[in-house]
């Protein structure tokens, strides 16, 4: 496979930088679409998992248009969400003005989350040591050029005590499950791309992300090699998507 927004090392930031860049506008839509809406809800187990309430902080590292770092805020958290792509942060901003206005007009219905959006860059987060009570990822490990820098700043930042949530794509250990997710995600997916946001090989990068991803069983290891503690996978959509869990000690 050959895919322009696709390419290994050192220059993995700016073509995934060009990629996002390419399809803010209509990100959230083509997730809905591709996905069926489970994302959403995938997302909201994810934050109920990094056990956040008032009085704590949460970090949501790639925090694209803010759909976790929401999540998070409307557990009572407050959170702060980094990201190197300017038009992702723009949509998450506009997200956070929206919210701003509702909650003024209605604040027992619409509660103000209290969020800061920054941008910067995951393998180097610009957050001290022991800083966060969760730390969280949701799609963004497998666009790293490292995951495992990019796992060592989130373990880095978490105080300890504090979690450590990666959700993303995953590989399914059934073959026939595996072999038919990722003919979905080869062929549909592309052509939603091209119909939704005007980019086929922006979403055909998704099966080629994959490639050398090491998805839930990798990730699982590569965080027990960082020290965590109360390690856990969870498998959702028969292991076509995962969440990884781990306790900073």
């Amino acid at each position: 496979m050959s895919n322009q927004f696709y390419v290994a090392g050192p220059g993995r930031a700016a073509k995934v930088g060009d990629l996002f860049g390419a399809i803010a506008n209509r990100y959230d839509l083509a997730n809905d679409l591709q996905s069926l809406g489970l994302h959403r809800l995938w997302k909201r187990r994810l934050a109920r998992l990094a056990g956040v309430g008032p009085g704590d902080r949460a970090l949501d590292v790639c925090c694209g248009t803010g759909d976790v770092a929401l999540a998070l805020a409307r557990h009572g958290a407050t959170v702060v969400g980094v990201d190197f792509s300017a038009p992702m942060l723009a949509i998450a901003a506009q997200r956070t003005e929206t919210l701003a206005l509702r909650a003024a007009s209605t604040p027992s219905a619409f509660p103000r989350p209290q969020w800061l959006l920054v941008c910067g860059d995951a393998l180097r987060l610009p957050f001290p040591d022991d800083t966060f009570d969760a730390v969280t990822i949701s799609y963004g490990l497998r666009n790293l050029a490292s995951p495992e820098a990019g796992l060592r700043e989130m373990r880095r930042t978490a105080r300890p005590g504090g979690r450590i949530l990666v959700l993303d794509f995953g590989k399914p250990a059934n073959p026939l499950w595996r072999r038919l997710c990722f003919g979905y995600l080869r062929r549909w997916v592309p052509c939603l791309g091209r119909l939704v946001a005007g980019s086929g090989e922006a979403y055909a990068y998704i099966l080629e992300s994959l490639a050398d991803y090491p998805a839930q069983e990798g990730v699982t290891a590569l965080i027990r090699e960082l020290g965590l503690a109360h390690v856990q996978v969870i498998n959702l959509l028969g292991g076509a998507m995962s969440i990884n869990c781990g306790k900073k000690v």
